[in-house]
């Protein structure tokens, strides 16, 4: 019997040692599967969350006008005698661009100031003659008729004679003209565009929620896709006294300088006007912030404790606020001096261990050309 005992424990024992060097074997082959497989540190770009003035605007795309603009017509029906103006060329106010076929109105003219000439002669001849009472009131009374009617009509005559002279009722660049020597011309006929291009308007609409935030006299900023990089400054000088109730929406009028006469009537440009004092806020890269349908969330670093120890992230939860270039506001969230991942966000989850690597980063301009895009 305890020659059986002893087997039985032997064999037990032997079991026992069996299963518990398997159990040591398995958790050995374990931990080396979890330390191959754990997560491995991502290499991420970071800043510091930092306060900077801000100064709000609103936006708008904007259409420019020029503060004069007309297509310049005739009055009266003549055939073409001279241009004096080329395309595309300044002139000054009241320049000749066109003179028609005047001869017959010249003509005419002359021979109406010379039948006022001389009714002016009989007025002064009958005014002698009723002072040495040769001749009645009403004889001088009709002297004084004929020759205040020829003055009249001469007047008018040398009125039509000038209309025939098409003038630049203000200076200007002309437009591109099709009219030709010896073209004639009917009344209301364009001849050429004339446009005042230094100051212009830019017109824009806002929606009615911005009526509070814009006033006349505010800074105007305005970019366009043809000339990038340039910036052209102005202010509001006129706000629509009533809004659209089609669209809700309201139209303002800035006017810019425009040196160079770069800018053209009709371009559309990108316009912000300043609104207010500036505000100081937090501000982040557009790139730092994660958008999802639950919320908008930034990871933020924390230093591993410990000489060899990584650093790990920490994904929260923020509230945006107005944007500028590059550059996001944040109200809620983050405080200044977190460190804050702003590229590899993909890559990271809660506790995610990081490798911090500055070398390049992402765009941070609160005003950036089109260049840097």
């Amino acid at each position: 019997m305890w020659r059986r005992l002893v087997i039985v424990l032997v064999a037990m024992a032997f079991v026992l040692g069996g299963v518990t060097a398997w159990n040591a074997v398995k958790a050995h082959f374990i931990h080396q599967f979890m330390v191959k497989n754990a997560s491995q540190p991502q290499t991420v770009s970071t800043t510091t969350a930092q306060y900077s003035l801000w100064q709000p605007h609103v936006s708008a795309v904007g259409s420019l006008r020029a503060v004069h603009g007309v297509e310049v017509t005739t009055q009266l029906a003549g055939m073409v005698e001279t241009i004096d103006f080329r395309s595309g060329e300044s002139v000054r106010a009241g320049q000749v661009l066109v003179q028609l076929n005047a001869a017959p109105d010249i003509a005419q003219l002359h021979s109406l100031q010379a039948a006022a000439h001389y009714a002016a002669l009989t007025y002064r001849r009958d005014v002698l003659q009723y002072k040495a009472q040769a001749i009645g009131k009403a004889t001088l009374d009709a002297a004084t008729a004929n020759w205040q009617s020829a003055e009249a009509q001469a007047t008018a005559q040398a009125a039509l004679v000038a209309e025939k002279t098409v003038r630049a009722p203000f200076a200007g660049r002309l437009g591109i003209t099709t009219v030709n020597p010896g073209q004639y011309l009917q009344p209301g006929t364009a001849i050429v565009s004339l446009e005042s291009l230094d100051p212009i308007y830019v017109d824009f609409d806002l929606p009615q929620s911005d009526l509070s935030r814009v006033r006349t006299g505010e800074v105007t900023r305005v970019t366009t896709d043809a000339f990038p990089g340039k910036i052209f400054s102005g202010r509001v000088t006129s706000i629509d006294s009533l809004v659209d109730p089609s669209t809700r929406n309201f139209k303002a009028e800035a006017t810019l300088a425009n040196p160079g006469l770069l800018l053209r009537p009709g371009m559309f440009v990108d316009t912000a006007v300043q609104s207010g004092a500036k505000q100081r806020y937090l501000t982040l890269p557009q790139t730092a912030i994660t958008y999802n349908p639950y919320g908008d969330t930034v990871f933020v670093v924390h230093q591993g404790k410990g000489p060899k120890a990584n650093d790990t992230v920490e994904q929260m939860f923020v509230t945006l606020g107005p944007t500028r270039g590059d550059q996001i506001a944040v109200l809620k969230g983050i405080t200044v001096g977190e460190q804050v991942v702003t590229s590899g966000q993909l890559k990271l989850k809660n506790g995610s261990p990081v490798i911090i690597n500055n070398s390049v980063q992402p765009l941070n301009n609160p005003n950036p050309s089109p260049q840097e895009h």
